[in-house]
């Protein structure tokens, strides 16, 4: 599990992170790899949005049988502390997955939730076009990522994860 957590930990920078792919698919606009260096296969999704000052968006997702592991980035964030554990109620669009989750500051623009593996949450999650942060006490730091076609992402994840070497 430790192994895992670290790994974990390094999605955050994978998004720039570059070459070494073993496996590599599209679904849409995401990313589902297996790269040489990880342990499990993640899917990740990075966009600009216009109406928000044309700012970078990006989101990863990855699991194991015992953990769910989903990293948020967003440039305008600028959280102080590293390490500092934040509260904030997750959702999608049309359902609440978790209140109060905690989530990691990892840097100043990056976030990461680590859950225990729940069947459930990949089901919300698949159903989703969008996932929200809903952080406590800091409505300015609130987020809603868009996550289209996160039921197909999470369905080559999922063939990824079971077919990965």
């Amino acid at each position: 599990m430790r192994r895992f957590l670290l790994v974990a930990g390094m999605l955050a920078g994978a998004w720039s992170a570059g070459p070494a792919l073993a496996q590599q698919s599209k679904v849409g606009d995401w990313t589902i790899e297996k790269r040489t260096q990880d342990t499990h296969c993640n899917a990740s999704r990075g966009y600009k949005d216009k109406e928000d000052e044309n700012r970078d968006y990006v989101i990863v997702i990855t699991y194991s049988e015992k953990a769910i592991v989903i990293v948020m980035i967003y440039d305008g964030w600028e959280w102080d502390k590293v390490g500092e554990v934040l509260r904030a109620d997750v959702a999608t669009d049309d359902a609440d997955i978790m209140k109060k989750a905690k989530w990691e500051v990892m840097d100043k623009t990056t976030v990461r939730g680590i859950f225990e593996f729940d069947q459930s949450i990949m089901d919300r999650l698949s159903k989703a076009k969008r996932l929200t942060l809903d952080f406590e006490d800091d409505d300015d730091d609130s987020i809603e990522m868009q996550v289209p076609r996160a039921g197909e992402a999470l369905a080559a994840l999922k063939f990824c994860e079971e077919n990965r070497k």
